[in-house]
């Protein structure tokens, strides 16, 4: 059995015969998922010219392949117009991506993305932030945001919310409240493929944070064929069963050929009467930091911002610390 990069890798040595280069010229692959259990293999592939003759060429080249080649049962490809060029993908002005991510839930991450968010904004900079917390975004709730469907534009393009000068892009705005996400590989590839080719980011945007979901799976896999060059910062929390999974999510970043900024300690401590409370242990960012030779760019201790549900402003102590986080990023570039 072929693995998702094996496969990716054989697809992209393919022609696009309205291009005449191949698929990994163009970046014409947007998605690939292997459905195991029917051994089918889906895609979405991008033309530069939507042309019938184009597609059926297309087609039986991946009929071969993949099924010929590779012996898998199936293929399913599904057409749509190469718009590479208008995405935020292709800017001439490159955006700085940075990935959030955690071996495990309950870190912190999300909210460790939006403050970071809003300390790069403290320091005059342009940043947006996809929630590709795909099963788990929190985001919206996290800025205490109403949830309503976006906005469109007359091209069928998505504008991004925008919240105290910071845009935004998450599954839960296309969602009912409460209720769970219960989507399959192609169609969670399909909603990343939006937030990065059909939503209309600011020409200003110098940011983008991807809160990616817990764990090593398919989001993973597809954030690096859309951001190769995302830079990533794990979080962990100082408890060793959080370090220990956090371990894991770096070195699948570094597989992926990510690199890493560093590792952030979230809920390091409780500040109680001037003594500080390790109530999840100590050590635990230290333990990632050192098995992923990188650095603690971090330690945030638990808190109640004064004046926002999970914002905590640049006069607050735990504000100094995520502006001292963004700075680190800003220099890492």
């Amino acid at each position: 059995m072929y693995t998702k990069e094996q496969v990716r890798e054989h697809v992209e040595e393919l022609l696009d015969p309205s291009a005449e280069k191949t698929f990994a010229e163009t970046g014409g692959l947007r998605f690939l998922d292997i459905d195991e259990e029917k051994d089918v293999v889906n895609l979405i592939i991008a033309l530069e010219k939507l042309e019938d003759d184009y597609k059926r060429y297309v087609t039986r080249a991946l009929a071969k392949l993949i099924k010929l080649d590779l012996g898998f049962t199936g293929v399913k490809a599904e057409f749509e117009l190469l718009k590479r060029s208008e995405s935020i993908l292709a800017r001439e002005r490159k955006v700085k991506y940075v990935g959030i991510a955690s071996g495990k839930g309950g870190v912190g991450k999300s909210t460790v993305a939006a403050n970071l968010a809003y300390a790069l904004k403290t320091l005059g900079k342009k940043v947006g932030i996809i929630d590709a917390d795909i099963y788990g975004s929190s985001i919206p709730t996290i800025l205490d945001m109403k949830i309503t469907l976006p906005q469109g534009t007359d091209d069928e393009k998505l504008l991004p919310f925008n919240k105290d000068g910071i845009e935004l892009i998450s599954t839960e705005f296309f969602l009912a409240p409460d209720k769970p996400l219960m989507w399959r590989g192609p169609m969670l590839g399909k909603m990343l493929n939006h937030f990065f080719y059909d939503v209309v980011w600011s020409p200003e945007i110098e940011y983008i944070l991807v809160d990616l979901p817990p764990g090593t799976g398919d989001v993973a896999m597809d954030i690096q064929a859309l951001i190769p060059q995302c830079k990533m910062i794990i979080v962990t929390t100082p408890h060793a069963s959080a370090s220990h999974v956090a371990v894991k999510a770096g070195f699948a970043s570094e597989q992926l050929k990510h690199e890493l900024l560093g590792v952030v300690e979230n809920m390091s401590y409780l500040n109680h009467a001037g003594e500080e409370l390790r109530i999840f242990g100590t050590g635990g960012g230290d333990i990632v930091a050192k098995k992923l030779h990188t650095n603690v760019l971090a330690t945030i201790p638990i808190g109640q911002p004064k004046n926002s549900l999970s914002i905590f402003g640049p006069d607050e102590e735990i504000g100094l610390d995520y502006l001292g986080l963004a700075n680190k990023i800003i220099k890492a570039y």
